[in-house]
């Protein structure tokens, strides 16, 4: 379906800017088991933080946590807790303390490090026995009326708009190199339940909707959105997508 001005509505625009930080919510199980694996519960470290999702998550179950982040702007927007210092820095220099995190987390940012500066560091960060996770999720699923579309979408029409280290989130992290004891994982999943403009929202913060924008092929995204809006339905009704969480744990 091809989108015209009259036809089609700029859910990008729009979504772009009620939903600038929107990514789905861990779920809490997540942290629940991170710190059921680490030995001691003294001190939890999320490098590449963002605004803190997974942080806040961290904070319940370590004495302290500290969150990391080289953009001055996500750290600005991080949710406060009384247990967490948000940091910015770079994940191949972290300003800590030898010995002193019981768990290092990654929360689908492992990609954009430089991955043998970042392990040193963790390495001389951890504590005996300390935990490495690096988590990312994988591709959405929807409802089976609307996921062939999107998947169409996903890989023949925005894929080539995606930088190069999104396959290493497609591929769950199972490509990278990982040098550590490795630990299993159990099964889990982030579950939304979302209406048209959340979605869209969604996607607006994608880089690869960025970068066909700024490739002058806008049409690419809005004639997705087009043909999503009609399958939709009612753009108020919430439908299921749940995104299957990949990690790779390990022991330093």
């Amino acid at each position: 379906m091809s989108c015209n001005a009259a036809s089609t509505r700029n859910w990008f625009d729009q979504g772009g800017r009620a939903y600038a930080r929107f990514r789905p919510e861990y779920p809490p199980d997540l942290a629940t088991f991170l710190a059921s694996i680490t030995p001691d519960r003294k001190m939890a470290v999320d490098v590449g933080c963002g605004n803190g999702q997974l942080t806040r998550l961290l904070a319940p179950h370590f004495d302290s946590v500290a969150g990391l982040d080289p953009s001055a702007d996500q750290i600005a927007n991080a949710t406060p807790h009384e247990r967490i210092t948000y940091l910015r820095s770079p994940a191949e220099r972290l300003p800590l303390a030898n010995g002193c995190a019981n768990l290092i987390t990654v929360a689908q940012a492992a990609h954009w490090f430089n991955l043998p500066d970042f392990y040193t560091e963790a390495r001389r960060i951890a504590a005996p026995g300390g935990i490495l996770a690096l988590i990312s999720y994988g591709v959405l699923s929807f409802e089976p009326e609307l996921n062939e579309r999107f998947m169409q979408f996903y890989r023949d029409e925005i894929g080539p708009y995606w930088p190069p280290a999104r396959k290493l989130v497609d591929a769950g992290y199972s490509t990278i190199d990982f040098p550590f004891e490795e630990l299993a994982a159990p099964p889990l999943s982030i579950k939304v339940h979302w209406n048209l403009a959340e979605f869209l929202g969604y996607l607006a913060t994608w880089s690869a909707v960025r970068r066909a924008k700024e490739a002058g092929h806008q049409e690419v995204p809005l004639n997705f959105a087009s043909d999503l809006s009609s399958a939709w339905g009612d753009e108020n009704v919430r439908r299921n997508i749940v995104w299957p969480l990949n990690m790779r744990i390990g022991r330093l």
